[in-house]
């Protein structure tokens, strides 16, 4: 009867497309190489941390980490593979937020917000409006006026569709009661690429970004509550008076179902590597925001934030 059951139990599983690890396999983890999925171009923010880290990993994990790319859909390729992905810790992928919680609640997807499950959040970019240096808009006022004048024409790049600059874009266009024109691209370096080179009259950009082209673009209003301490000068959109703070939260995660054992040893990783002086110096001076986030805290923090931008989509659409 007992084996009955077990039989029973496995063919669900296999049904359900659900693969036990078994407890040893959990507790001598890892035992061989993991691949670290990254769903935006080579060159982004993802890749670049990515890279940061992956030595890092392979010291403390004793194991060889591979960066592997799943790129289209605004990231969501990527986590729709997560989270039918083998739960051992073999896999894992970088997310972000809000992108992970947008683009569920705009349409199907193929995966949950609530199956991307956090290992770590270790940084955020705030977000801020530019254009090029050359651009005839000198100020957001300059900016808005002329999408006023003429709805449509001005071009807004992002890094997909339900992403953070899709939401920001949306947001500057409900409060400034203009139209604007969205254009998705694969990832922030070709989105940066494109006001580099005229391609798209602006975009709310990563504030590493803003660092990394300091010179070739102008800030015209920061997402951000108080002024961004690597550009004092630049007014946040609060003080211009839109009601605009957006950020973009990135961390790691596993497949749902991931034993507690594997995640809490790919969680002391990441945040030894967070916690690090030398990174986060690093960080700071490229224009992150060092974040370590762990496991609960982060899923809370994910749990927390969907509510917000539940709201915020409902206010969009009204």
């Amino acid at each position: 009867m007992k084996k009955l059951i077990i039989s029973v139990a496995a063919g669900l599983m296999i049904v359900l497309g659900v693969t036990a690890v078994p407890a040893w396999a959990a507790t001598d983890y890892p035992t061989k190489q993991i691949t670290y999925l990254i769903n935006f171009d080579p060159g982004g923010q993802s890749d670049r941390e990515a890279r940061r880290q992956q030595p890092h990993l392979e010291r403390i994990l004793k194991q060889k980490v591979m960066i592997d790319y799943k790129v289209g859909g605004g990231g969501a390729l990527g986590w729709r593979e997560l989270s039918r992905s083998k739960p051992d810790g073999y896999l894992i992928d970088g997310f972000n937020i809000p992108h992970i919680i947008l683009q569920p609640l705009q349409q199907e997807v193929g995966y949950k917000t609530e199956q991307i499950v956090p290992v770590a959040i270790f940084q955020r970019t705030p977000l801020a409006l530019i254009v090029q240096n050359t651009s005839q808009f000198k100020t957001l006022q300059d900016f808005i006026d002329y999408a006023k004048k003429n709805p449509g024409a001005l071009t807004m790049g992002g890094t997909g569709p339900f992403s953070n600059h899709h939401m920001a874009t949306l947001r500057l266009q409900k409060l400034a009661d203009v139209k604007l024109t969205y254009v998705p691209f694969t990832g922030s370096a070709p989105m940066m690429m494109a006001v580099l080179g005229g391609h798209v009259g602006g975009t709310f950009a990563n504030s590493d970004d803003l660092v990394k082209f300091k010179g070739q673009i102008r800030v015209l209003g920061m997402a951000t509550d108080q002024r961004f301490a690597e550009l004092p000068n630049v007014q946040t959109f609060k003080e211009l008076g839109y009601d605009i703070v957006l950020a973009t939260d990135r961390g790691v995660a596993v497949p749902p179902g991931t034993p507690e054992p594997v995640i809490e040893k790919l969680e002391a990783a990441f945040l030894e590597i967070a916690r690090n002086p030398e990174i986060q110096a690093e960080m700071k001076k490229q224009g992150f925001v060092p974040v370590a986030l762990g496991h609960k805290e982060s899923k809370a923090y994910i749990e927390k934030t969907t509510e917000i931008f539940k709201e915020l989509v409902a206010d969009l659409k009204k």
